[in-house]
């Protein structure tokens, strides 16, 4: 970085004001792709992505708090706008993500922490952003609005229910009373899903939407079902409560379910991208919303792995490690993105639609 491209103090607050909301995905796509690693093996590179991970958790959440303090009218202007707000929910997400990487590592009781803030913050952020979209509103139409993002908050509701019945065995006194939570936060991750979709498909019936418009968080929608199969693998293998033997053969049932629609989007996906990328040539270029779209796929790959493994299903344990290989291809890829765009002085913490409107 040049004395010309060396960012002053003016522009990186400028920056910070328009940091994305949804900046946690950094973390989750960071520490699926780690977890996913450490299941098939690679253990130094998933060591290396659970550190790059826990580094990004700490650096984003002072970024967080800082911008709450300097930035305030933006932040307020964030949590009422239905095109960002339920970015917010990648707080959680990545906590969780975290909290299930650190599990069998020497930090591993850190996880008990990580999952009481992550439980606590899906809890607050589950009741107010709803209410400020939906009750204090910014003035516009909403449903016109919905997108990808609204997606992360069933996401938020399936990583604590991961982390907890991941760190169940270093609490056993508590067993009861997380079989309870850990149920009732896949349940309610499940239910979201389903009214989060008939609301972004009535958007796509009566307002369309523009290859602009399309944008890589709409992928969550495929990672919001491949977590929620890793969350429900979690609960069948869990010791018995009274909660869990009274959902365990549901949640059985519905997983695999689950993990056929999640690879039934990946091809309709895929194809949206090339409509956007290829047939209408939007500039494929770095913004923090390609995390959203590296997520879904690690995670994608984890719940092939693991689904696999509890029922014994060879094929799809083998589909999820070479799935795992185009993750790590897109993290990859992404990261240098970034690295690039941080060379350059380019505000890699920017969204774009934010780039263009404070250029």
């Amino acid at each position: 970085m040049t004395a010309a491209t060396r960012p002053s103090p003016h522009r990186l607050d400028h920056a910070l004001a328009g940091l994305s909301p949804g900046y946690f995905a950094l973390v989750m796509a960071t520490g699926i792709v780690g977890i996913g690693l450490d299941a098939v093996g690679v253990v130094w590179a998933a060591a290396l992505l659970k550190v790059i991970a826990l580094v990004a958790y700490v650096v984003l959440a002072v970024l967080y708090i800082v911008r709450w303090f300097r930035h305030r009218a933006q932040v307020r202007h964030d949590l009422r706008d239905p095109e960002r707000t339920f970015g917010y929910f990648t707080i959680v997400a990545g906590t969780g993500v975290l909290a299930t990487g650190l599990l069998g590592t020497r930090f591993e009781q850190v996880s008990i922490g990580l999952v009481v803030v992550a439980a606590a913050i899906w809890i607050v952020l589950g009741y107010v952003l709803p209410w400020q979209v939906l009750m204090s509103r910014d003035g516009e139409p909403i449903l016109a609005r919905t997108n990808g993002t609204w997606f992360v908050w069933s996401v938020a509701s399936q990583s604590v229910a991961v982390a907890l019945a991941g760190i169940l065995p270093l609490v056993p006194q508590f067993s009861h009373l997380i079989g309870i939570l850990t149920v009732m936060t896949w349940s309610v991750g499940t239910l979201l899903y389903a009214g989060i979709a008939v609301l972004v498909t009535l958007r796509f019936v009566h307002h369309g939407v523009t290859p602009q418009q399309f944008e890589p968080p709409y992928w969550v929608a495929m990672g919001a079902l491949a977590i929620s199969v890793v969350a429900g693998t979690g609960i069948v293998d869990m010791p018995s409560t009274p909660m869990i033997d009274a959902s365990r053969s549901l949640i059985g049932s519905t997983v695999v379910i689950f993990w056929c629609f999640a690879a039934w989007l990946i091809p309709m996906f895929a194809g949206a991208g090339i409509w956007r990328h290829v047939v209408h040539r939007v500039p494929l270029r770095y913004t923090p919303a390609l995390w959203s779209m590296v997520f879904p796929l690690g995670m994608f790959a984890v719940a092939s792995i693991r689904l696999g493994r509890v029922d014994r299903i060879p094929a799809l344990e083998v589909a999820g490690t070479v799935f795992l290989g185009v993750a790590v291809l897109a993290w990859l890829l992404v990261a240098v993105g970034f690295g690039v765009n941080l060379v350059r002085g380019e505000r890699p913490l920017v969204t774009q639609e934010d780039a263009d409107v404070r250029s």
